[in-house]
C-alpha cells in the first residue's frame, strides 16, 4: 500500500508508476520467436504483430568472441526458433527488453539451456535452485562450455575483458557503452559495434533477415 500526503504529488506518482511496474511483472507474453540473437535473447512476435525483444531470466549465455557462443546460440536456436512461447515476465532491463522465463512445449528455455552446458546460472539474479542444480550437472559431464579447462563466465568477459580472443573482437563492455542513436548500418564503425546495437540495443534494422547476424557487408 502506497501512504502519502495530500500535497505530495511526487510520492502520488511514484505510488502509480509503482503499481504499473507490479502489474507488468508477471505478466504473460505469447507469441512467435521470430529470431535467436544470442544464447539468451529472443525476438518474439505476439499476437498484435509487434516484436518483443526478451532476454531470458536467470541465465547468461557467452557473448560474441567467446568460445561457445556460436553453439549457444545454435542450442536456443534448435530449442525456440519458430516456436510458440509462453513468457512469463519478471522484470525489463536497461535496454527495455522484457526479462522473462521462457517456455515452448512445456520446457523451460533457461533451465534447458544450462542443462545443456549452454548458459551459466546468473547468480546475480538466479534464486531458483533448481538452476544450480542443472549447472553442476552440466558441470560434472563437462556438456558444452564446461568442456574447457576454464571457462570464462560472461560477466567477467564484459566487465573485465578476460577472453582469450583479441580485442577487436570484444563487444563494446556494457559497463562503459551505451545505447545511442545510431539505426542504421552506414553508421556503424565494426562488424562489433553493429553486434553491439542489435544484441544489447535491440536495433532490429540492423537484421533485416532476422538471422541474428547484422550489417552483412560488415559481419
Amino acid at each position: 500500500m502506497c501512504l502519502f500526503r495530500r500535497s505530495s504529488a511526487a510520492a502520488l506518482i511514484a505510488c502509480l508508476l509503482l503499481g504499473v511496474a507490479s502489474a507488468r511483472a508477471g505478466s504473460i507474453l505469447s507469441g512467435r520467436v521470430s529470431a535467436v540473437l544470442d544464447g539468451d535473447s529472443i525476438t518474439v512476435v505476439d499476437a498484435g504483430q509487434r516484436e518483443v525483444q526478451v532476454r531470458l531470466a536467470q541465465i547468461d549465455a557467452p557473448e560474441y568472441g567467446q568460445a561457445d557462443w556460436q553453439a549457444s546460440r545454435q542450442s536456443l536456436s534448435e530449442l525456440l526458433l519458430g516456436k510458440t512461447v509462453t513468457v512469463e515476465r519478471v522484470d525489463a532491463d536497461r535496454y527495455g527488453r522484457v526479462v522473462g522465463r521462457v517456455w515452448t512445449d512445456g520446457v523451460d528455455a533457461s533451465l534447458e539451456q544450462v542443462r545443456r552446458g549452454m548458459a551459466w546460472v546468473y547468480r546475480q539474479y538466479a534464486a531458483d535452485q533448481a538452476y544450480f542444480r542443472a549447472e553442476e550437472g552440466a558441470r560434472q559431464e563437462r556438456r558444452g562450455l564446461w568442456s574447457q579447462s576454464h571457462p570464462v563466465p560472461p560477466w567477467r568477459f564484459r566487465h573485465r575483458g578476460e577472453t582469450g580472443a583479441s580485442p577487436s573482437r570484444r563487444l563494446p563492455s556494457e559497463s562503459t557503452a551505451e545505447c545511442g542513436a545510431k539505426r542504421r548500418c552506414a553508421e556503424m564503425a565494426s562488424c562489433e559495434e553493429a553486434r553491439f546495437y542489435l544484441l544489447r540495443c535491440g536495433v532490429k534494422s540492423l537484421d533485416r533477415d532476422g538471422d541474428g547476424i547484422p550489417c552483412e557487408d560488415l559481419c
